[in-house]
């Protein structure tokens, strides 16, 4: 019963945290003596604690005939410590009714905890043992690694994401980018204990970890906790990772995967921006008019709309730390494709050529700006968004530049990115259905 109403009381404040974000800093920065950076933002209001921590040890630091070292290494740290099992970490996070997980993503692991304010002993050190004491038992290692190739199966039978698959593939070359982050079959069955092992002494130290806290907590209780239960974290030293450059195609490449399929999924793009090029702000604004509008975008107005041709079409620039993406995607029938293409092609050369309109540039900036406040609504939203600043490189100032940065964007300046990132010549097309019955021209 005491688990059920602690779970309960989390959920019912977190819905009344969003007020208190407003009017003040997101957070306060400081390295500490061990070189972890540490962004702390104190919410009396109600008593809940969320931390995020980022461990720079995603999948970009992983060796390609290893792929999956990094998810496997993030899924394992909280199914086992040298002093508790994976049973008895679950069961005591759960009894208070807090959370605590661990994943990785491509340029880092992420783990995050949330609990009351009454029980953030409990919450830290369990949060600092699977940081630092995980097991790795080699059989939870054998299920984690089951678990993941049942779930690559399948995935290979997803249509979305066998084009996406192959789109990253074509537009990342050998780049870690390209790859899965949860590894392939091939690559998982390659990775040792010792390779998790070695992975995690190597990378996960303080001087290369941000942690993100926000709550109901006060400087010198969060320095005492972090005194008591991270104080045995030492730095190390981290090796360079070189990564191999990115080069945007020269030439259309045109991916075929032959499925049984009555609908033909379609992706078409390119290389695209890193999250700290100057452009990315007159990118996003240029994009919500293009195809990330939803509904006001002209892709979706032209190819839903109007022609009928899918039920949902849409685009986006996905933006990583060192480089990131341009698509467009949509499925229609199979006999439709090459007339879906010609009008997403079409719709990204007007944008090129073509000032868009007042209402258009308005409409864009007013959602963006309006939308961007549910953002940072919860302790969670902002201990994660801290994060990704501090990990950018954006200041913590950056909730209140980011309306001037969009409401800056002119005509001219989406005319501008429009010509520069958007490639209708040379890009990357995947089409996933019947083959035959698409007769694709590309």
């Amino acid at each position: 019963m005491k688990k059920i109403v602690n779970h309960c009381i989390l959920i019912l404040l977190t819905l009344f945290i969003a007020s208190q974000a407003s009017g003040s800093p997101l957070a306060e920065r400081e390295i500490l003596s061990n070189n972890m950076v540490l962004l702390h933002a104190e919410r009396k209001a109600l008593p809940i604690v969320t931390i995020v921590m980022a461990v720079r040890a995603g999948s970009i630091v992983e060796p390609s005939d290893r792929a999956g070292l990094a998810y496997l290494t993030a899924a394992l740290l909280n199914e086992g410590t040298k002093k508790r099992t994976s049973r008895e970490i679950s069961d005591a996070i759960e009894f208070v009714g807090g959370s605590l997980s661990a994943s990785a993503g491509q340029d880092y692991t992420t783990i995050s905890l949330t609990v009351l304010k009454k029980d953030i002993d409990l919450g830290f050190d369990l949060l600092s043992d699977i940081l630092m004491n995980p097991a790795f038992n080699e059989d939870e290692i054998a299920r984690k690694k089951k678990i993941t190739k049942n779930w690559l199966i399948q995935q290979n039978e997803e249509p979305g994401a066998v084009a996406s698959i192959a789109f990253s593939k074509a537009v990342f070359g050998k780049h870690p980018y390209a790859r899965q982050v949860q590894g392939t079959i091939e690559s998982l069955d390659q990775i040792s204990r010792q390779d998790i092992v070695d992975f995690h002494n190597t990378f996960f130290a303080p001087n290369n970890a941000i942690m993100s806290v926000v709550g109901d907590i006060s400087r010198d209780e969060l320095k005492a906790l972090l005194d008591k239960y991270l104080g045995q974290w030492n730095q190390k030293n981290i090796p360079a990772t070189p990564l191999p450059s990115i080069t945007a195609n020269e030439n259309p490449t045109v991916i075929k995967v032959n499925k049984e399929l009555t609908q033909a999924n379609i992706i078409i793009g390119h290389l695209g921006i890193s999250r700290d090029n100057p452009d990315y702000y007159a990118v996003m604004v240029m994009n919500y008019i293009l195809g990330g509008g939803g509904f006001s975008s002209r892709l979706m107005d032209n190819i839903r709309d109007n022609k009928g041709l899918a039920y949902d079409v849409h685009s986006f620039f996905s933006a990583n730390k060192f480089s990131g993406s341009f698509e467009a995607g949509l499925q229609t029938k199979n006999e439709s494709a090459n007339i879906a293409i010609d009008e997403v092609l079409k719709e990204m050369e007007r944008i090129r050529t073509d000032p868009v309109s007042d209402k258009e540039l308005q409409d864009a900036k007013s959602y963006l700006t309006g939308s961007f406040p549910l953002r940072i609504d919860s302790n969670s939203k902002i201990a994660g968004f801290n994060l990704v600043v501090e990990f950018i490189g954006l200041g913590l100032d950056y909730a209140d530049k980011f309306p001037s940065l969009i409401n800056a964007v002119s005509q001219e300046d989406i005319l501008r990115v429009a010509k520069k990132y958007l490639d209708t010549n040379n890009y990357v097309l995947v089409v996933v259905g019947n083959i035959e019955k698409t007769k694709l021209k590309y």
